[in-house]
């Protein structure tokens, strides 16, 4: 029995990696969200210059599409001379740091009510989705600017109001797939056998609700980054001399009246292949994870 199960689980994950590999856009997808990993992790490795290294003499210098660059510094300068490219690159180690660890957070919390709501029902399911649906009256960006406004500005603040933001999303993407998996006939097997409920929940529930969890895991990374970008914009998020892509914008649109149009454009270029790899790859998850699609893996 053991020997089957494992047998299954493992044609499953080829059929989802066969049927994803299939998936052109969620590659090319997959590849962008690879390249821009590699590159901000490897910050230190691959940018030209020091990202805090100031000089006004260099301030708002165009990059090498003009004849008035500087050699080294590939896409211009901002206003305080400092790399742009650098600067780029050690931003997006700060933005996708915010997008993750508010991700996690909503993955422990949302998983977590979800789970409960789902599994016991009753009056557990009553006060944690009235909860969900308060926090789902306001707009996501809005509450999140609230509650990092009222903590105070600071990157960590921000990750703490996206990752709140994006917790009753997560709980109800759970409670879904845990009220359709809870009456599966294996489910009732293992309670007339006297299963325990933790063996149950840990042990059956929780691994086979995933797949939506995964898909949408990857979605809301995407949003998590746009917000963690907004609320640097907004000024509540990453403060000053930070490279956060947010802020370099906020910074930088002052300047587009003097002709500096790089020193906005290319952090907000940054944020669009983010979010683009990570929806592409999104969709290609969706189509291998959910079996009601055409071509998706059985599950």
């Amino acid at each position: 029995m053991a020997k089957d199960t494992e047998f299954k689980r493992r044609t499953r994950r080829q059929d989802i990696i066969k049927q994803l590999r299939k998936n052109k856009t969620a590659m090319i997808g997959l590849v962008m969200l690879l390249a821009i990993f590699i590159l901000c992790i490897g910050a230190p490795i691959f940018a030209p210059h020091d990202p805090y290294d100031a000089d006004l003499d260099r301030g708002n210098r165009p990059g090498f599409w003009s004849d008035d660059c500087i050699p080294g510094y590939y896409l211009g300068t901002d206003y305080l001379g400092r790399d742009l490219l650098s600067r780029i690159l050690y931003g997006g180690r700060v933005t996708l740091s915010v997008g993750f660890v508010a991700l996690g957070f909503a993955l422990i919390a949302g998983t977590s009510m979800g789970m409960a709501a789902g599994y016991f029902g009753g009056k557990i399911d009553s006060i944690l989705m009235r909860i969900v649906d308060i926090l789902f009256a306001y707009p996501a960006l809005l509450l999140a600017l609230v509650i990092a406004g009222t903590l105070g500005r600071g990157i960590d603040k921000a990750m703490l109001a996206i990752g709140v933001v994006y917790t009753p999303q997560m709980a109800r993407v759970m409670r879904g797939a845990v009220l359709t998996i809870k009456e599966t006939e294996y489910i009732e097997a293992e309670h007339a056998i006297g299963s325990s409920t933790s063996r149950i929940i840990f042990k059956h529930v929780l691994p086979n609700s995933m797949a939506p969890i995964i898909v949408y895991s990857t979605l809301m990374l995407a949003t998590a980054i746009l917000d963690a970008a907004a609320l640097g914009f907004l000024g509540v998020g990453a403060q000053s001399p930070s490279p956060e892509w947010g802020l370099a914008l906020s910074i930088a649109r002052r300047y587009l009246i003097t002709g500096a149009w790089w020193a906005a454009t290319f952090p907000g270029v940054a944020i669009l292949l983010s979010v683009i790899s990570l929806n592409l790859l999104g969709d290609g998850l969706r189509d291998a994870l959910d079996p009601r699609l055409k071509g998706g893996a059985k599950l």
